[in-house]
């Protein structure tokens, strides 16, 4: 038997899954990561992704939209929002990416003249746009 480590996503609505896994591929801010049992301790921001989590019984993959990671003996999610891949079709994927196009347009309002924010903003909707095609949905391409 592989060695497992313990594993909790939570989001502000719900706990989605807590129990031993092997791995858990994170979409961190900084880059991908993944993380194995007894991991260095590593704390880190996600971006927009796929959060890809590997049991005994095989894979499962979850969509976040941001949050928190604390990797170490385990690995503990604090994801902004988590739904499971299976419960994300076409329209809910659309409106995660308006609420990102929003987002971005109430950030070019407030910070005019400051690339900063605006820029991060960019990002984040460039990530949830992303997230389409890889979980085989059509993109939605917002005007920027």
């Amino acid at each position: 038997m592989a060695e497992t480590m313990q594993f909790n996503l939570v989001s502000p609505e719900r706990s989605l899954m807590s129990g031993p896994v092997l791995s858990v591929e994170i979409p961190g801010a900084e880059g991908d990561l993944t993380a194995l049992p007894n991991h260095a301790p590593t704390l880190t921001t996600l971006r927009p992704g796929i959060l890809r989590v590997e049991t005994e019984k095989g894979a499962e993959e979850y969509i976040v939209t941001g949050g928190f990671a604390e990797l170490g003996e385990g690995v503990t999610v604090l994801a902004e929002k988590a739904m499971h891949r299976t419960d994300v079709d076409q329209a809910t994927y659309e409106a995660l990416v308006d609420e990102a196009h929003e987002a971005y347009g109430k950030a070019k309002e407030v910070f005019k003249n400051e690339p900063g924010p605006v820029d991060d903003a960019v990002k984040l909707l460039h990530d949830m746009v992303a997230i389409g095609g890889k979980i085989g949905l059509s993109t939605k391409q917002p005007s920027l």
